[in-house]
């Protein structure tokens, strides 16, 4: 049995907003006779708000420890609070890290890219191997769309960056965009392990008595609405903007009506627009955990993924877009690259230029003037999705490679 350490500053449980890819996995390692510890903050990542429960929590009959560690908690006040912020975690995690017993690997995760140093300090204090996971390429994200500006930091980052790849004894990319920069940078002993989803999970659709999903139901119901829905993060990179605009050009169009599920440091500035381009086809919800994600998206009758209109966004692969797959609604991407390329095998989606929103527009109308298309690309996906993205075969050839590193390492210790 492996004991396999995280340390993850934005770590989402099942019952919480988020990104929940770690808990899964971490779920199908112990199904697969393995223990996992769960370094993370008590602030959620996406909300900014301190709403997580308990400082240490049990999962899977004990198999998960999630233990939260105290931080500066203004995460989303400014830039500089965001760093603070980041900070006070990478010190706060190492020292109950170093509290953990009889850990056989360590797994950072990036981004934040600080925690993977911490990650890569542990493993060297505990004398484990050290896996990198690169979810996104920070900093070249953050410098390429204006976040990060200072030079003296963006110089830091870059060592930072360059440093854990040649230090990593095995990197995990989740797209497959983001390997010729690893190796460009002195990563080697990379290996793929995509984001993807479970079609159980969703063909199940598990009910839910929150409030907000039954009045979109029967919004939908009785009043007939073509329901258009986003879900994630409301932050810079996500152009949310455009979607309002679009919402604008297709407002004469009374039961097409859009769904923005989550929140982000952009989500006020949002309402206001909304508020000032008098929408009346456009609803703004808090997040909501994954297990009413289901729920949720059974009334969605296309969904969309959208990014800036930025030329290293093309190596992603939004998760949100794995989700809608598995749960058989038509996606609407306004995101170019290698996420465009799946889209286009499955046949499950329409691609619209980013930054477009007449591009949006025509698009959505496409797909609410043609329902039996809708319907046979979001069937397409679900079915592409459970052959090549199901999240429980992707954590085997994960599990696999932690199994090989811990091996590897035993043999030359």
């Amino acid at each position: 049995m492996m004991h396999i350490l995280l340390i993850h500053q934005a770590f989402a449980a099942l019952d919480e907003p988020g990104g929940t890819r770690h808990h899964e996995l971490a779920r199908l390692c112990v199904q697969s006779g393995h223990k996992v510890s769960i370094i993370t903050s008590p602030v959620s990542y996406l909300t900014g708000k301190s709403t997580r429960k308990g400082r240490v929590t049990q999962d899977h009959e004990g198999l998960i420890s999630i233990y939260r560690v105290p931080v500066y908690s203004a995460i989303h006040k400014s830039f500089i609070h965001r760093i603070i912020n980041f900070f006070s975690f990478m010190i706060t995690s190492f020292c109950r890290s170093i509290f953990i017993e009889k850990v056989n690997i360590v797994w950072g995760t990036s981004p934040p890219i600080f925690q993977s140093f911490t990650a890569w300090l542990v493993a060297k204090f505990k004398k484990k191997p050290f896996v990198l996971e690169i979810r996104d390429l920070w900093p070249a994200f953050a410098v390429e769309v204006g976040v990060l500006k200072n030079p003296l930091l963006i110089r830091l980052s870059l060592w930072l960056e360059k440093f854990l790849y040649t230090h990593a004894d095995l990197i995990i990319v989740n797209s497959p965009g983001f390997i010729s920069h690893i190796k460009a940078n002195g990563g080697q002993n990379i290996h793929l392990i995509p984001n993807g989803a479970d079609p159980i999970f969703f063909e199940k659709n598990p009910k839910t008595d929150l409030k907000i999903i039954s009045v979109l139901a029967n919004k939908k119901k009785q009043e007939k609405k073509f329901f258009i829905m986003y879900t994630g993060a409301h932050g810079m990179s996500n152009d949310l903007e455009i979607v309002l605009k679009s919402a604008k050009i297709l407002q004469e169009h009374s039961n097409i009506h859009f769904v923005f599920v989550g929140d982000g440091k952009e989500k006020s500035s949002l309402i206001k627009e909304a508020h000032h381009l008098n929408l009346t086809n456009i609803d703004f919800i808090d997040p909501l955990p994954k297990t009413s994600m289901p729920s949720l998206l059974s009334n969605a009758d296309a969904c969309l993924a959208i990014l800036k209109p930025v030329e290293m966004y093309k190596t992603t692969y939004p998760n949100k877009v794995f989700d809608y797959m598995a749960c058989g609604k038509p996606i609407i991407l306004a995101i170019d690259g290698v996420i465009r390329e799946v889209i286009e095998k499955a046949r499950c989606g329409v691609f619209c230029q980013p930054g477009d929103e007449n591009a949006l527009a025509k698009a959505i109308l496409m797909l609410h003037q043609h329902p039996s298309l809708a319907l046979r690309m979001g069937k397409n996906g679900r079915l592409y999705l459970s052959r090549h993205f199901n999240r429980a075969t992707i954590a085997d050839s994960f599990i696999g490679l932690l199994e090989n590193e811990v091996e590897k390492w035993q043999i030359k210790s």
